[in-house]
């Protein structure tokens, strides 16, 4: 068993692939790495434990009590993770619809029917652009 606190977090990702796909190989593939180092990631992982994650049964895996204990933390936490990732990535703000007329359209005509505009389309962030001059499609 290692003394040190560090989780080893590739052999972890190597040991939730594997677990969740049923086998060294597939969990090579979807990793994008060999199949030997899927099974040194394993065998560190164990190491690190100090104990058997997997039952060995000729050339087939079956997760052990502690191996389905760690595989299930492992896809929440992973899970979690990809969540967050998720959210990050997306937008604060979804883009806006924005409308462009001349600032004396916008302000005699449009605001007036703003609330009824915004009622109509909830789920529609508007913004508005006030143009000078004529209006042409290349503006579009």
């Amino acid at each position: 068993m290692s003394t040190s606190l560090l989780l080893p977090l590739n052999a972890l990702r190597a040991f939730e692939a594997t677990a969740r796909l049923g086998g060294v190989g597939r969990a090579a593939q979807a990793l994008h790495v060999t199949h030997g180092a899927i099974s040194r990631q394993l065998k560190l992982l164990e190491d690190h434990l100090g104990l058997a994650l997997f039952q060995r049964a000729g050339r087939g895996l079956r997760l052990t009590a502690a191996g389905t204990r760690l595989q299930q933390a492992c896809s929440e936490a992973f899970g979690g993770i990809e969540d967050c990732v998720r959210e990050l990535r997306r937008p604060s703000a979804e883009p806006a619809l924005v409308l462009g007329c001349s600032g004396s359209v916008l302000a005699r005509w449009m605001i007036p029917r703003l609330p009824a505009l915004q009622a109509a389309l909830p789920g529609v962030r508007l913004q508005w652009s006030a143009l000078d001059g004529s209006f042409t499609e290349a503006q579009a």
